[in-house]
């Protein structure tokens, strides 16, 4: 067990505030974590000029959405389906299993709403799941997205990230990122030295997959950090839907794709995850080849 700054612990159920959204894009109800006296007008406010300091979710109905303001969305959940991927950008994250089809650990950085957590406990139930998140009011709305409970399969830790990968044992075969803060992507985890951390604790097929969104300012860097210390072996991919990128990174040596295996092995996964697995493929093969041509073009001109 990783050495942690603060204990991993089960969150317990706390009472919501509820009230209606005050947004005029974002239709519904708001659950805070507020106790019962507190005064709906303040907090109508707050929220409405983005002073409100804790994450909180719209639930319109049909979806819950986790946000930290109405700029950047955290998360969502579909209420008929709560164990399904929802958001573009999550699916394309699990493009790692076109690379490493069957791994044992994984852990997640920032926790969400928790999709990518319930997605892959509920279809790989052979993988040991850890999700860490710095934030407790965030990890306090597990239950309104029907996470499962903590057991042999699944930790939920509140802690520092960093810290937590610093601590792990090594052999983790997965490590996804998808953490924010409400201005973008978590300042505190764009540096190398996270990255190089990350590098040394994945197993030897490891894969680091990223969520990049927000100002480009806030990762530029990181993908900067991350072709050096995965020694260029990496890609990265957009998803025009959500207006994110993706970032997958690989620890095996010589990494050399068989593009046409892939695309095979692409239908399989599709059958198996019911994702898109032949166009994550595709647009991965295309991002691949263009980032080598830029690569040798600027080695060209040195």
């Amino acid at each position: 067990m990783a050495a942690m700054t603060q204990a991993a612990r089960q969150s317990k159920p706390a009472a919501l505030f509820e009230m209606p959204s005050p947004f005029e894009t974002e239709s519904g109800k708001i659950l805070l974590h507020e106790p019962a006296w507190a005064r709906e007008g303040e907090l109508r406010a707050q929220l409405l000029d983005e002073s409100y300091p804790k994450p909180f979710v719209v639930d319109d109905g049909e979806r819950r959405y986790l946000y930290f303001n109405t700029r950047l969305m955290q998360s969502a959940m579909r209420l008929k389906a709560p164990n399904d991927l929802d958001l573009r950008y999550t699916q394309k994250m699990m493009s790692f299993l076109l690379f490493n089809p069957h791994p044992k650990r994984i852990v997640l950085i920032g926790l969400g709403g928790g999709s990518l957590v319930k997605f892959c406990y509920t279809r790989m139930p052979s993988v040991q799941f850890t999700a860490v998140d710095i934030d407790p009011d965030v990890i306090a709305f597990r239950e309104v997205f029907m996470l499962p409970p903590d057991g042999p399969r699944l930790q939920v830790i509140e802690g520092d990230g960093a810290e937590y990968i610093a601590g792990a044992d090594k052999g983790i075969d997965v490590v996804m990122v998808d953490a924010f803060d409400e201005t973008g992507f978590a300042p505190a985890l764009a540096n190398r030295e996270f990255l190089e951390s990350i590098y040394g604790k994945l197993s030897g097929n490891g894969v680091l997959v990223v969520n990049l969104a927000g100002e480009k300012d806030s990762y530029v860097g990181l993908i900067s950090d991350a072709m050096q210390v995965f020694d260029e072996q990496v890609i990265v991919f957009g998803v025009p839907e959500d207006g994110n990128h993706v970032l997958l990174a690989f620890k095996v040596r010589y990494f050399e794709p068989r593009w046409r295996w892939l695309h095979n092995h692409a239908k399989e996964l599709r059958a198996k995850f019911g994702l898109d697995f032949p166009t994550f493929a595709q647009k991965i093969e295309r991002a691949a080849k263009l980032g080598v041509a830029r690569r040798e073009a600027v080695r060209g001109l040195r």
